[in-house]
């Protein structure tokens, strides 16, 4: 046995309190410079636990880590970093972007703020903190904190974006644009900017695709913005149908394909009956339109036993919505700091049977981890009217009248499915109660519009203005518009003959003022070949119908879908010269209006739209089913389940 004395002799530190040879540090740096993130990873590493209080060896492993997709444990560096070095304002700032990365937008503003304490004129963090402020929506802070780091240096195409993007979300799309342009100038290949630019300017009633390909060809391998191009190529009317398939056919082929290969074997148990876990995976858990629809489902779904639900929530920022979305869940896992690796693992640890996308193509949509296929089903629904294009996505839930399988079973990669309605819908709390229809007492027809601008184009205006000339005595209201960038369209209706003041046009507001704008409108005039959905919803339940024209994509259906669950075809027009037609008929027999009006809550009321349990019965029998499928090894097919008859929750069932 050693003496104690021998034993101390043989104890070896294991860490050196000293610094890294200059040696050590230059073959870290040369692989950094290289792009040989994977093995600057290895060396970093071993700095850091071999000179723990040296603060380089942290600081590129934080920046090696981030780089090669492992969020979290970059987090973890970088606060290393600040542990090491708590009054240094850079080490702070770049703490502050990492967490906004991984959505801890609280503690991010924190840290940016005591950054700011140490250094006031650290351009980065003012920069920094306008991102963050911008995520929290907190749109009117965040515009002096971005005006600042342009006071302290105003050639910097990053603040220039930052503001720019402020002045979007705010709806002054006039000062976004010309941020956005000062930011090129100052940096011509900006990505970001493209990428914002090509929303902005969209917005404004302008083609903007080669923005977005600017950006792509900038950042090829930023999946967000070909899904940016793919949602505003729907909103064309320029593209048929086969195109806007096989754009988003290319999508995949880009982005998918090459991780085939790496699918992994699922290992979930293959017994049909056994309860089953469902994910879904979601930006919007928020006070956003997609509450609206998914939440009257959860209230039923999340009473069934057959089924255990589980949130993959991709937003940092948090409301009320967002607190009683949670209650639904029997886990939430926030993951915007994940990457699509990391959230694919996720997934199959959490064994999710099914894995629901509510997002398509639209923001903070996380199709890189479905296409990692980490769940042997998966499906998605409600958050965008197309297909995601995606070999990994197995079905669409959708409704007879929203996608019948001809023509659009050839526009999707995914297998439909239908269910007794494609979502329900619960109308705001806020909403006011139905008045008198305004044309008795005005004697004039009021049309309306509640959409996005970025949905409107000539060909809509040209159209309206027909209608609008037939009725020269009638009036358009359009709401829910920015403050400031809608001139377009007040020139497009001056070259049809519509003079402004036959126009009225009201900003953004809160829910109550918005629906409440519904009680001066007698007819509501649908987009197209992008229809109104939650906008024509809310416009339903306020007595409005709305005309619409049924197209050939799936974004020009959306109108047709509401209207055939209640009855009313007669409002769905097959061109544009039937637009016109069925609105003079409509406009022209007030009476009949008048009881149409009277009559919408209580159509709405009986359709499936709001009848959720219904489409909850008729989404878990879908569930069911396409389980039953994977048990049998059989592959995904089309199935109706509309007028399902459900014998027992984990029977089979009977179409």
């Amino acid at each position: 046995m050693k003496s104690p004395q021998n034993r101390k002799k043989n104890l070896k530190p294991k860490y050196s309190v000293s610094e890294p040879s200059a040696q050590e540090l230059k073959a870290l740096m040369t692989v950094v410079c290289e792009g040989q993130y994977e093995q600057a990873v290895l060396l970093a590493q071993s700095l850091a636990m071999r000179f723990p209080m040296n603060v380089v060896g942290w600081q590129v492993l934080g920046n090696m880590l981030n780089e090669v997709g492992r969020k979290e444990e970059a987090l973890l560096s970088m606060k290393m970093v600040v542990i090491l070095k708590p009054d240094d304002a850079d080490a702070n700032s770049e703490l502050a972007l990492k967490l906004n990365d991984a959505g801890h937008l609280e503690e991010a503003e924190d840290r940016c703020r005591r950054a700011l304490e140490l250094n006031p004129k650290l351009v980065n963090a003012h920069n920094n903190l306008g991102n963050i402020l911008i995520k929290l929506k907190r749109w009117d802070e965040a515009e002096p904190i971005c005006l600042q780091a342009l006071a302290l240096s105003p050639d910097n195409a990053n603040a220039h974006c930052t503001l720019g993007s402020v002045y979007f979300n705010m709806g002054r799309l006039v000062e976004a644009e010309a941020s956005l342009l000062k930011a090129l100038h100052y940096d011509p290949e900006h990505c970001r900017s493209y990428n914002l630019l090509g929303t902005i300017v969209g917005n404004l009633g302008r083609s903007n695709s080669d923005y977005f390909k600017k950006a792509l060809a900038l950042d090829p391998d930023e999946a967000s913005i070909y899904s940016n191009l793919l949602f505003d190529l729907s909103m064309s009317a320029l593209l048929d149908a086969p195109a806007l398939f096989a754009e988003h056919l290319n999508y995949a082929q880009y982005y998918e394909a090459p991780l085939i290969e790496h699918w992994q074997e699922h290992r979930n148990s293959k017994v049909p009956h056994r309860k089953l876990q469902i994910g879904f995976v979601s930006g919007d858990f928020c006070n956003h339109a997609i509450a609206s629809f998914i939440e009257p489902l959860l209230i039923h779904l999340t009473k069934v036993s057959s089924l255990s639900l589980h949130a993959y929530s991709n937003n940092g920022f948090q409301d009320a919505t967002t607190q009683i979305l949670k209650g639904y869940f029997q886990s939430w896992t926030p993951v915007s700091g994940l990457s699509n690796d990391e959230l694919a693992d996720k997934i199959r640890a959490n064994s999710i049977d099914i894995l629901i996308d509510l997002s398509g193509h639209t923001g903070l949509n996380r199709l890189l981890t479905f296409a990692r296929k980490p769940a042997p089903i998966q499906v998605s629904w409600i958050g965008y009217p197309g297909t995601t294009g995606l070999k990994a996505m197995d079905y669409y839930i959708a409704d007879k009248f929203f996608l019948p399988q001809d023509p659009f079973k050839d526009q999707f990669t995914e297998k439909l499915v239908y269910l007794p309605g494609n979502a329900p819908f619960i109308p705001h709390k806020d909403a006011p109660d139905v008045n008198a229809l305004p044309a008795l007492t005005n004697g004039y027809i009021t049309f309306g519009s509640f959409n996005r601008l970025n949905k409107f184009n000539q060909g809509i205006i040209a159209v309206w203005s027909k209608l609008l000339l037939d009725l020269p005595t009638s009036r358009l209201i359009m709401a829910g518009m920015p403050e400031s960038g809608y001139e377009s369209l007040i020139t497009w209706f001056a070259e049809q003959g519509i003079s402004e003041e036959r126009l009225s046009f009201y900003p953004r507001s809160s829910m109550a003022e918005y629906l409440a704008l519904h009680n001066q409108v007698d007819i509501c005039l649908d987009t197209f070949p992008y229809n109104g959905g939650t906008t024509n919803c809310h416009a339903i339940w306020m007595g409005v119908p709305t005309l619409t024209i049924a197209g050939q994509t799936p974004a020009s259906r959306s109108g047709a879908t509401l209207l055939s669950h209640l009855n009313l075809e007669n409002l769905i027009a097959e061109n544009a010269d039937d637009f016109v037609n069925k609105g003079l008929g409509l406009a022209n027999d007030i009476a009949h209006l008048a009881q149409i009006r009277g009559e919408l809550r209580t159509r709405f009321s009986l359709s499936a739209f709001g009848q959720p349990e219904i489409i909850a019965k008729g989404s878990v029998h879908a569930f069911r089913f396409m389980w039953q499928r994977w048990c049998d090894d059989l592959p995904p097919i089309s199935f109706d389940v509309s007028n399902v008859q459900i014998d027992s929750e984990t029977s089979r069932y009977k179409s």
